[in-house]
């Protein structure tokens, strides 16, 4: 039975004898972690985003798994990587003990760093860089600090929600974040123009541009910056198309099946800004680049 068994694990893959023990072990701390999200917070309408990030992070690995195969020149860094481990188990530990989820979903972040420091070195942790990254986006953030910033969003975007109506000729009015268009009030709920729906969209463009990994850095750069007006303009766009759908179909159509669809159309409208903004960046690269050629000659 021994001989059996010791024959069989030398016919294994090379990376899969090397990183067994590993899985193993993230498979006995993250299970419980992942069934908790699942029974609980992932339940809640501001966190559903969750199950999108895990699948997108698997992928981002599945992605880069080349870089995780053995490599004898591979210069490690055993300490550094130690340091990382220890704190992201004392992270897991106090947060699966306490109760708070934050230490135990960020807890991954320092365990892989470590893992792969003390098994690959830095070179391959640059590399997967963007799906440890990745993981900050399952993470949720405290209520406090939500409660701060989702109200003054939410003001914003009724505020210009309200004005382009209003300019399109339709009776609009608003009192603070509930508008009133003909016989019919809507709030705007946390849901339609808070944090959590801009930290999803912020994660579909940072994954838009991990994923086409354009050459130029003007591009790159800009467009990550004008990921956040456009994730407000992607809100606002939402907000007049539940608005209108209330206004001539009724409180009903609004509140119902439109509702639930409109968080799918929010994401569409996003990808579609980001990729129009991504062509003009790209129109206007090659202008300057021209610009520089034509500049630079003697």
């Amino acid at each position: 039975m021994t001989n059996s068994l010791a024959h069989y694990y030398k016919n294994l893959p090379d990376w899969l004898c090397e990183w067994w023990p590993v899985i193993v072990g993230l498979i006995v701390l993250y299970v419980p972690t992942y069934y908790g999200l699942n029974a609980g917070l992932w339940n809640v309408e501001d966190q559903q985003h969750g199950p999108i990030v895990l699948m997108v992070i698997l992928f981002l690995f599945w992605q880069n798994r080349e870089h995780l195969r053995p490599n004898p020149a591979a210069i490690t860094w055993p300490v550094l990587g130690g340091i990382s481990l220890f704190f992201g188990l004392l992270f897991y530990v106090v947060g699966r003990s306490q109760d708070i989820p934050i230490l135990e979903i960020s807890s991954q972040i320092f365990i892989f760093a470590g893992i792969l420091l003390i098994t690959r070195g830095m070179s391959v942790l640059k590399l997967m860089w963007f799906p440890l990254f990745f993981i900050l986006f399952m993470i949720p953030l405290p209520g406090v600090f939500i409660s701060a910033v989702t109200m003054p969003m939410k003001m914003a975007v009724s505020f210009v929600a309200e004005h382009v109506l209003y300019w399109f000729g339709y009776p609009i009015a608003r009192t603070g974040v509930i508008l009133q268009i003909g016989q019919y009030q809507l709030l705007v709920a946390d849901a339609c123009a808070g944090m959590h729906t801009l930290i999803s969209l912020e994660a579909l463009g940072l994954l838009y541009l991990n994923l086409v990994k354009h050459d130029s850095l003007f591009r790159n750069i800009t467009l990550a910056i004008l990921i956040v007006p456009i994730s407000f303009a992607a809100n606002v766009i939402r907000v007049i198309v539940l608005t209108l759908v209330t206004y001539y179909f009724g409180d009903a159509a609004g509140q119902g099946f439109v509702h639930a669809f409109a968080g799918m159309v929010l994401f569409i409208v996003a990808l579609s800004l980001i990729m129009s903004v991504d062509s003009a960046l790209h129109y206007i690269d090659k202008i300057r680049k021209g610009q520089l050629g034509v500049a630079g000659r003697p």
